[in-house]
């Protein structure tokens, strides 16, 4: 298991080393300087040099990629350029709305997918299976965004249940906090749960075919027993595959969503670093979620391990 572990992290240290490279070099060859639209166009040459030269803009790409990557290791990502205090500050600022809005959504998508996916696949040809599957179906077609707009339209502007949109922040209270951040988990939710339960569905089916699964049902075991206790246990692993995914895409993916909602979450603050030409901040918030990524495939690796034991035997 020692040796398990250690392989993978030396894989996800060498992949998270390429992935800054990367970044840093996109970043770089976008158009636009930032120091020319901090100044304005109207400003002058001189000036624009001078605060290039500030911005320490004009050293070597090495030299920069190094100061760059040497600040991730301790935490310092620098200051932004637009708003002038220290990126680090802004990510806790925002990371405090995304990544509670991730796990929501992540966890309603396994409530909503692992049981629709076992009860397709034990009717599996019947009506039951028609009928989840188109519903899952339906909701791989439809975006995100279109279920955001109906549930404001339906909850927040119809009913009056919830707010269209906002956050109060954590210091309002628990609930007026995770209210506002309930629609918005939800529209993340549903495409990733149809996603899921057709993935569990195909798993389940598969593991149902299985002789140890005939052998379980001729000794008499109750075929509920053999479905949740013996089948869906050996299914896991491809679901806790699309599980890691989702939350990086959960994570990462949420600029539309918290657009829609108006949620001041790292998705936003990308995309205003983005229109801004802010590149520190988009370094660095990017480079903070491939982290997060890759500490989830490590996560979803190590759980590999302890619901199927043969893995550990073949590294």
């Amino acid at each position: 298991m020692t040796a398990y572990l250690a392989k993978r992290l030396i894989i996800a240290a060498i992949t998270l080393v390429l992935a800054s490279m990367v970044v840093f070099a996109v970043m770089e060859i976008l158009p636009g300087d930032p120091a020319r639209l901090m100044l304005g166009f109207n400003a002058s040459a001189d000036q624009v040099e001078q605060l290039r030269n500030q911005m320490g803009l004009n050293a070597p790409i090495v030299l920069r990629y190094l100061h760059w990557a040497s600040g991730l290791l301790s935490l310092d990502f620098g200051r932004s350029y637009t708003y002038s205090v220290p990126v680090i500050d802004l990510v806790r600022e925002r990371v405090v709305v995304s990544l509670p809005l991730a796990l929501i959504a992540l966890a309603l998508s396994t409530v909503i997918a692992v049981p629709v996916g076992v009860f397709s696949a034990s009717r599996q040809g019947r009506a039951g299976d028609a009928l989840a599957m188109g519903a899952a179906q339906l909701g791989v077609a439809v975006p995100n965004f279109w279920f955001a707009l109906m549930l404001i339209y339906l909850f927040a502007v119809w009913l009056r249940l919830v707010p269209a949109g906002g956050f109060p922040g954590w210091g309002a209270g628990i609930w007026p906090a995770m209210k506002s951040l309930l629609l918005p988990a939800v529209a993340l939710a549903l495409p990733q749960a149809a996603i899921l339960a057709r993935v569990a569905r195909s798993a389940l089916i598969e593991v149902l075919n299985e002789d140890y699964i005939r052998t379980a049902r001729a000794k008499g075991l109750p075929y509920r027993a053999v479905l949740w206790r013996h089948a869906l246990r050996n299914a896991m692993i491809p679901v806790l595959t699309i599980l890691g995914l989702q939350f990086a895409f959960l994570l990462a993916g949420t600029i539309i969503i918290e657009n829609v909602f108006y949620l001041p979450g790292l998705g936003r603050l990308v995309f205003q670093a983005i229109t801004q030409r802010d590149l520190i901040v988009v370094e660095s918030v990017v480079m903070l979620l491939v982290a997060a990524v890759i500490a989830v495939n490590l996560l979803v690796d190590f759980s590999y391990a302890v619901v199927d034991p043969r893995l550990r035997g073949r590294q």
